[in-house]
């Protein structure tokens, strides 16, 4: 956002709104009560009245804007945004005040005694003047409220549209009663007590709205379907086994939101991390907001068993490979490579194989049998020793070994990039192969694993042989 005097745009505009409305009600109530002194009118006094309230909530308007956007801190970890919520609040409790007064008033003057009021042409001329102001204010305030979400300035810009209505009204009881002062029609000298209950009405509608809402955010109560809402679209994010429970909180123009999921178990930190920041932003596409995620490891419905397997690997924090498994008459015997700790005792090592096979067998409901191998977790980078230059010559022999496999296995292209090192006084081969486009992951590996075995039955001083497959169009 942009800057000016160190301050963010988005403030500037709040603040130099409330300071206009704080302006415009000044203006309004001198009006007003310069024609309460001149009329006696009730519907003018309960106006007057009405404008001395929106200029007191129009300084608190302005106070809370400067507080609200204050930055969070050590003693308000969420911000100062609930000091708009709470002065809208102090607002609704003072319509309701008004309000009593004027009924009060009316009441008085309909059934206990008479007040002689002096209506004029310039009284009904001012409140039309009036009458421009709120209008041109109200829109002015509810323009800027919407733009930055701001409950203090839609309280103001809603004061400023009620007295849009009370105006209007006050004005059609100033009229009979100079209509009746002019035509000699004594009853309609009511019609100014009544105008007053009109405004009081008015003003008892929108304090009740208004009080609502903030007592809402207050009691930090989710707006309706809001919640329903956010908790479909993170069901929808691919990734999100469900929404368990979604959790919201207002302050001001900014929501707090705690969401808890469910992940694939089988899913690692980083995949987690990176769901839970698309669910950040989709939520932040709803409402402005901060998000807290929670996410909790489930078995999604179709889970396959490899994955279950793997889950249960990961529960206890090993390493596991080249899983199998085959079924036959109700009985399941599952085969897999566990990687441990290259340092541990065979005794340990056994002990967490161990461990993994009372998981797998869990899994099943009828008889399970596993056979886990046992292997060291590559840790230790070793230093090749000083090349040799029989490892040259072992190259070029191994090269000219495997391209002449093709005559065995049609799959097989062409082999390259050959390299043989020995590292800690073993001899160790690596290479490409070039492969059919077309065939299955599962026909590749078999292929690989009869040219190793080949490649060390025919040098058997080679003691690993790693095979890289590759397509035509990528060597």
């Amino acid at each position: 956002m942009v800057l000016s005097r160190g301050l963010p745009v988005a403030v500037q505009e709040k603040k130099r709104a409330a300071l206009l409305s704080i302006g415009s009600a000044t203006l309004l109530l001198c009006l007003k009560t310069f024609l309460v002194v001149r009329t006696d009118s009730l519907g003018i006094l309960s106006e007057a009245l009405h404008s001395g309230l929106d200029l007191v909530a129009a300084v608190i308007t302005f106070l809370s804007v400067r507080v609200s956007d204050r930055p969070a801190d050590e003693r308000h970890p969420y911000g100062h945004g609930k000091f708009e919520n709470f002065s809208a609040f102090i607002e609704t409790g003072l319509l309701i005040l008004t309000a009593i007064y004027i009924i009060f008033e009316a009441f008085q003057r309909l059934f206990f005694h008479s007040v002689h009021i002096q209506p004029s042409l310039v009284a009904i001329l001012i409140l039309f003047v009036a009458l421009a102001i709120d209008v041109n204010r109200a829109r002015a305030l509810n323009k800027v409220a919407k733009r930055h979400g701001s409950e203090a300035l839609e309280a103001d810009a809603l004061h400023f549209s009620t007295d849009v209505w009370s105006t209007v009204v006050v004005i059609l009881g100033v009229a009979l009663v100079w209509a009746g002062d002019r035509w000699n029609l004594p009853w309609l000298l009511y019609a100014d007590s009544l105008a007053g209950l009109a405004v009081a009405g008015v003003i008892f509608w929108v304090g009740s709205q208004l009080g609502r809402r903030t007592l809402d955010a207050l009691l930090d109560a989710a707006p309706e379907g809001l919640q329903e809402e956010i908790m479909a679209a993170i069901r929808g994010l691919d990734g999100v086994l469900d929404a368990d429970r979604v959790r919201l909180r207002r302050a001001g123009n900014r929501y707090f939101v705690d969401a808890t999921v469910s992940v694939a178990r089988t899913a690692n930190l980083e995949q987690v991390h990176e769901l839970t920041d698309r669910i950040e932003k989709r939520v932040a596409q709803i409402i402005p907001a901060d998000v807290i995620v929670h996410a909790e490891p489930r078995a999604p419905r179709d889970e396959h068993l490899f994955q279950s397997v793997r889950a249960v690997a990961q529960r206890l924090g090993l390493e596991v490979h080249d899983v199998t498994a085959s079924q036959q008459d109700g009985h399941l015997f599952v085969e897999l490579h566990l990687e441990v700790d290259e340092n541990l005792s065979l005794h340990d090592a056994h002990h967490r194989a161990t461990e993994l096979e009372d998981g797998i067998r869990a899994l099943g409901s009828g008889n399970v049998d596993v056979n886990i191998h046992i292997e060291p977790l590559g840790r230790h980078i070793a230093t090749p020793d000083a090349r040799a230059g029989e490892m040259r010559q072992l190259e070029m022999a191994v090269e000219a070994f495997l391209n002449s496999m093709p005559a065995s296995y049609d799959e097989l292209l062409n082999t390259h990039e050959v390299r043989v090192r020995q590292v800690e006084h073993h001899i160790l081969v690596s290479c490409h192969c070039v492969m059919k486009s077309d065939l299955s992951i599962t026909r590749v590996h078999d292929v690989l694993a009869a040219l190793e075995d080949s490649v060390k039955e025919r040098f058997p001083q080679i003691s690993r042989v790693t095979i890289h497959p590759e397509p035509p169009e990528a060597s």
